[in-house]
């Protein structure tokens, strides 16, 4: 097994770091060689509110799910994406299938090939998409086409949806505070992150008064 796992990381971080090239790659190219870039004060909001909003993920995921996941199966899974609902389920379906016991030997082989043949699968119905994705828009009717300027609103919405399923007042509240900042005077390119700054701090707020009365009843 230590063979196993040298490997792993071997080929793991080598995969990884050509996949950031392969990345940044077409960015690059827009920007600096068709003149096509934003601006990186656009660049610097979007990236400040997304990681403030999902950045703690980036820690928090790699550590939660290597128990299930083992070396190798990290590796591609972070990857290849679709951690939680593709290939969490699938290694813990190989694991269990061989009924072998979370954490052993057994389970991160099982683990790792079940992880490696839904990284397969997928892969080869995104590719079969993106071959034929030009003739399905072609057909289409012009209403379907249309929607697609709903597509990155119908993200956001599902991300909200996600996440404020558990709490829904702290959905509300985010909901509210979106409204707000996009109707009010402030410049475009720091809206999201006034956004996420404001809604963080009035759920933090919330919660230290929540943890607050809840200690107040503990202590009478």
């Amino acid at each position: 097994m230590d063979t196993f796992h040298h490997q792993a990381h071997f080929w793991g971080r080598l995969t990884l770091i050509g996949m950031i090239i392969a990345t940044l790659m077409a960015p690059f190219y827009l920007s600096f060689v068709l003149g096509a870039h934003p601006g990186w004060e656009t660049i610097i909001a979007g990236l400040i509110g997304y990681a403030a909003f999902i950045g703690v993920m980036w820690v928090l995921e790699p550590i939660t799910y290597y128990p299930t996941l083992g070396i190798a199966g990290t590796y591609m899974a972070f990857m290849q994406g679709n951690v939680a609902n593709l290939c969490l389920p699938c290694s813990a379906s190989a694991q269990s299938a061989v009924n072998a016991e979370t954490g052993s030997r057994k389970a991160e082989i099982a683990g790792t090939i079940g992880i490696a043949v839904a990284c397969l699968v997928n892969i080869s119905a995104i590719v079969v998409v993106i071959l034929s994705g030009a003739y399905i828009v072609s057909i289409l009717p012009p209403a379907v086409e249309a929607a697609f300027n709903f597509v990155l609103p119908a993200i956001f919405g599902a991300i909200l949806g996600q996440f404020a399923y558990k709490t829904p007042l702290y959905g509300g509240i985010a909901l509210a505070i979106g409204i707000i900042v996009l109707f009010s005077p402030i410049p475009d390119t720091v809206k999201i992150v006034f956004a996420v700054i404001l809604t963080v701090s009035v759920i933090v707020l919330l919660e230290r008064r929540k943890d607050k009365r809840q200690e107040e009843k503990s202590t009478t």
